[in-house]
């Protein structure tokens, strides 16, 4: 076994890093430092503080990242349109770069051999956080302690806890969800439980974050979304920070019961995994992109977009934001939104996101003189297109003159 004398955890304070700080500590008789992020996840975090120095932990890092968690990882995936598989908006996948990136600065400022998470050996977490900090810090040990040892329940985890008195509070173990959950301020996760049946409907109280759509308000809620460069800056007229954007429309979609999906996903581990999430947020954002990127984006840019955006998803989701690839899409992607510019108007009503509106005062293609279906006054000749179809018609015509049949 390796020999590290620091080792840095990604750490919530609940009990399954509870009991990973404590066997580091043992099984490797290093120091740990913890690291805790605060994603908007709603949770109090220095709890966790308190817990890890209780626990001898001396070098405790607790960061509030949800402005850059939004302006950096979260924007720019959204400029791509990004789903994966057709409906997941990527909520946990787009997290982990900048876990990985944190814990690999605090790595570097404490002079740690080793990073250790908490991710289990069935999921995509291990590799998104290992992807991460391999491709920023090459000569890093990464720990697992799920692929490693033997407390392979709840219940062993809590024996190891009483054996070595770690402190576990019995009223939130208690009341614990029977799901696993995952929560940053774009979206929250439910895996587990009766879920593991896709089958089974989700149970109502499980939705956390948005009203259902039968009890939502039956009057719609209408917004205006201000776009610079395929970002939202402002919501209703009042200008926003990106984080501060998405905690507002996760509040008003949640009350109108938008963004729930219900989906089985294919894991880049191999295996198939139903997950639940609620979006409400990232749907907004994604309906009210595609509308101001209709007006302003040239046809085959936005086509083209259209065709990466699932190679694009595919490398957030299976752990290559900090690759080559990512970075040359990512500055394809960013290039096309120097005129996805203007305003979008959306209708919010029992789950659904509707464009009631889009304009652009500097940057729209849409040009209704040409468009009219009244009299545009010669601004567009419309015998131009018999030679424009004979053109695109001749290799059909060619084909099917050497007796290739097309109809079959």
């Amino acid at each position: 076994m390796a020999e590290f004398d620091k080792v840095v955890l990604s750490y919530s304070g609940g009990l399954d890093t509870s009991v990973i700080l404590k066997w580091l500590q043992e099984t490797y008789g290093c120091e740990v430092v913890t690291y805790t992020a605060d994603l908007g996840q709603g949770e109090e975090l220095e709890p966790a503080r308190a817990k890890a120095a209780s626990m001898g932990v001396k070098e405790i890092f607790i960061d509030d990242v949800r402005e850059e968690f939004v302006r950096d990882f979260v924007f720019p995936m959204f400029r791509a349109n990004t789903l994966y598989e057709g409906e997941y908006l990527l909520g946990t996948s787009i997290a982990r770069p900048l876990i990985a990136k944190r814990l690999v600065d605090i790595a570097n400022e404490t002079g740690a051999q080793a990073i250790a998470h908490g991710a289990t050996g069935k999921g995509n977490d291990q590799v998104r956080f290992e992807l991460g900090v391999y491709g920023l810090k090459p000569d890093v040990s990464v720990i697992a302690p799920w692929r490693d040892w033997d407390l392979n329940s709840r219940e062993a985890l809590m024996a190891f806890c009483e054996k070595h008195q770690i402190k576990v509070d019995q009223k939130h173990e208690g009341e614990k969800s029977p799901y696993s959950m995952d929560a940053n301020l774009l979206h929250i996760s439910y895996e587990g439980g009766i879920l593991e049946d896709p089958s089974q409907e989700p149970e109502e109280p499980m939705w956390l974050w948005t009203a259902s759509p039968e009890e939502a308000p039956d009057t719609p809620t209408y917004m205006e979304l201000d776009y610079v460069r395929g970002d939202v800056v402002a919501v209703d007229g009042t200008a926003m920070t990106p984080a501060e954007v998405l905690a507002h429309l996760n509040k008003v979609g949640g009350d109108n019961g938008i963004g729930r999906v219900d989906i089985v996903e294919n894991r880049y581990v191999g295996m198939k995994a139903r997950g639940c999430y609620e979006t409400p947020g990232g749907t907004i954002l994604l309906k009210g992109h595609r509308a101001i990127e209709s007006i302003t984006l040239d046809r085959e840019l936005a086509h083209l977009k259209d065709e990466l955006m699932p190679r694009y998803a595919s490398l957030i989701y299976n752990g290559y934001w900090w690759s080559p690839e990512r970075k040359a899409l990512q500055a394809l992607i960013d290039d096309s939104q120097e005129h996805v510019n203007g305003k979008v108007r959306l209708k919010l009503y029992k789950g659904n996101v509707m464009v009631v509106g889009r304009e652009s005062v500097s940057d729209s293609l849409y040009d209704a003189d040409i468009v009219t279906f009244e009299d545009d006054a010669g601004a567009y000749d419309q015998s131009d297109a018999g030679g424009f179809i004979k053109l695109n018609a001749l290799r059909l015509k060619l084909a099917t003159k050497l007796g290739r049949v097309l109809n079959k």
